[in-house]
């Protein structure tokens, strides 16, 4: 929202963002400057490199205005609003600029997915439409091109497209989204501009309909996704960028969280004209003095001392579901973040198994699946350390994944606020490959600012792993007690170990009461009923402890004799709390 200067006339103007993204070559730039009427400055490839490569390298931002349509009228009790102004955001198509695409996704309120007719859904047709599906609840397909088409057959191609790409989005929260047949650029990009683009009108009334009163709270602390950076003589320097939440105005003082400076606003404007303040949702360039723009390109602009810089974050996290590729702990990723991305080594946990995994004497012991509850994050729960992304536990994988977070460890510190968006990826791998790039998704849920925070917040972490262990039962001191051997170091201090569980394969439970004797041998305590014993006997204790060691799986099995001859086995289960030493294993 935002109202001009001039006082008397109070003009209120809805800001509705749209984004422009597909492949490369599709026809974004044509179609963003057919429906345009204002350009800002970093509009339709005015860079250089862009003119001369003929590709969009940068984000684009146009506009154009409209009559506000009948069913935004009703604003829901606030003040109505006089007019629509459609921001067009337009992304680069290119694989290689995949970060510049998720960051202008992330500042939309609905989507285009611009499609060649001819050459239909392409690898980064496909990837910005996973992008969107992540950032924006609305989607409108637009059909480009469709002057290539021979008019003898071209609404026949046109119908045809509209069903393929309706079948592609049968999968998607898209499902149902409108398809619409244009031609922005008759004849190409070389082409005079006499001639009139085709469906643009018919565009405009359907994006139109496609809108919707999206949330535009001026209170709170400001947050501001700056995404150009440039001088003006005798003016100072611009900040051009998308309001994310809250709210300025001419004279307040904000930080730049990157550069740790506070500047004072000296104008706004929203495309050339000039406003008293803006909220969120609305695309403004901010202009201040005594700043080099050359010191920010993109970043965040916010209310002084309301963003926190952070050196690592645990978030929520979702694979997404067309990257083939595996989620292994302690691999690096590409983490993107607003506008920034920065690589990061990722370590995932869940929640601990529902039940413990029953133990058998003839099969190894394996641990349980997490269990899948809707619970929030909090330190005061234990979790359970994962050697990678747990999928679901349905038949062929197709139930849903269970809940599990991950902690990143971003290797230079990024500034962002919590709850944000955050998507991994895998950036680096071939950009000709026919495969999906974005890794997972998930929202920040807590962030670390101290440098040391292996030190300092990792401690805080209740993460456990299990580790699996063999012995033997030396014999059975009477009914209700057996010695056991070959699980201890005779240096073992035994009282870490004393009053923890053990249960055997036949279903007797039992405790830990302390050593026997000066060589690692320890007595366990049954409960309730006497020892029954089958020839071979497994036992399972769950321990935790605070080794700093690596955590390897030791198995052994010996043959005793006591009052009869038997071969018994038992498992110990150690269950190990990880502090800042858990991601020091070599796991």
């Amino acid at each position: 929202m935002s109202e001009c200067a001039d006082d008397k006339s109070r003009i209120k103007t809805l800001n509705f963002n749209v984004g422009v993204l597909g492949h490369v070559d599709s026809g974004k730039t044509s179609l963003a400057r057919a429906l345009s009427s204002t350009a800002s400055t970093a509009a339709f490839d005015k860079n250089p490199q862009s003119r001369e490569r003929g590709i969009t390298l940068d984000l684009g931002f146009s506009s154009f205005t409209v009559d506000l349509p009948d069913h935004l009228r009703d604003s829901g009790g606030q003040q109505p609003y006089d007019s629509l102004q459609f921001t067009l955001v337009d992304c680069p198509g290119h694989a290689s600029l995949i970060r510049t695409i998720i960051g202008g996704a992330q500042i939309i309120d609905l989507m285009m997915l611009v499609v060649d007719v001819v050459k239909g859904v392409q690898t980064q047709t496909a990837e910005c439409l996973l992008i969107g599906e992540l950032t924006c609840p609305r989607m409108v397909v637009v059909l480009n091109k469709i002057d290539l088409l021979p008019p003898n057959k071209r609404q026949a191609a046109i119908e045809k497209m509209t069903k393929r790409m309706h079948k592609t989005l049968e999968s998607t929260r898209f499902k149902e989204c409108p398809v619409i047949a244009v031609a922005a650029k008759p004849g190409g990009p070389e082409a005079l501009d006499s001639e009139e683009p085709q469906g643009v009108p018919e565009l405009i009334q359907l994006l139109k309909k496609q809108t919707y009163l999206p949330q535009r709270d001026p209170a709170g602390d400001l947050l501001m996704a700056v995404d150009h950076c440039f001088s003006i003589r005798g003016q100072g320097t611009v900040m051009t960028g998308t309001i994310l939440q809250g709210s300025l105005a001419v004279n307040d003082t904000v930080e730049i969280p990157a550069l740790k400076v506070t500047k004072k606003i000296k104008s706004v404007q929203m495309f050339r004209k000039p406003v008293s303040g803006a909220m969120q949702g609305d695309r403004v360039g901010v202009c201040v003095t005594q700043f080099d723009p050359k010191l920010l390109e993109r970043g965040v602009v916010c209310t002084p001392g309301s963003l926190r810089t952070l050196y690592a974050a645990v978030i929520s996290v979702r694979k997404i579901g067309y990257f083939k590729g595996s989620l292994s702990t302690r691999a690096k990723f590409h983490i993107t973040v607003g506008h920034e991305t920065v690589m990061a080594k990722v370590s995932f946990f869940g929640l601990p198994p529902a039940v413990a995994s029953e133990v058998t004497s003839d099969t190894e012991p394996t641990p349980t699946p997490p269990s899948s509850l809707q619970t929030p994050f909090t330190q005061d729960r234990e979790y359970f350390y994962q050697d990678e992304y747990v999928r679901g536990q349905g038949e062929a994988g197709s139930g849903p994944d269970p809940e599990q977070w991950a902690l990143l460890e971003f290797e230079r510190p990024v500034t962002c606020p919590l709850f944000c968006l955050v998507i991994g990826s895998k950036l680096d791998a071939d950009i000709h490959a026919n495969a999906c790039r974005l890794a997972f998704q998930g929202r920040l849920l807590q962030g670390f600012e101290d440098k040391n925070y292996t030190e300092t917040a990792l401690p805080n972490l209740r993460i456990y792993k299990t580790k699996h262990r063999e012995g033997q039962v030396e014999r059975v001191s009477d009914d209700y007690t057996v010695i056991g051997r070959n699980l201890f170091k005779k240096e073992t201090n035994l009282q870490l170990f004393v009053g923890l569980k053990v249960t055997l394969s036949t279903g007797e439970r039992g405790v830990i009461e302390g050593g026997f004797g000066q060589s690692g041998k320890f007595k366990v305590r049954i409960q309730g009923q006497k020892l029954h014993f089958p020839d071979c006997v497994p036992l399972a204790q769950r321990r935790k402890s605070h080794n700093d060691s690596e955590v390897k799986a030791l198995c052994v099995s010996m043959c005793t004799r006591g009052e009869q001859q038997w071969q018994k086995r038992f498992f110990f289960f150690f269950f190990f709390l990880l502090f800042s030493s858990i991601y020091k294993l070599d796991c």
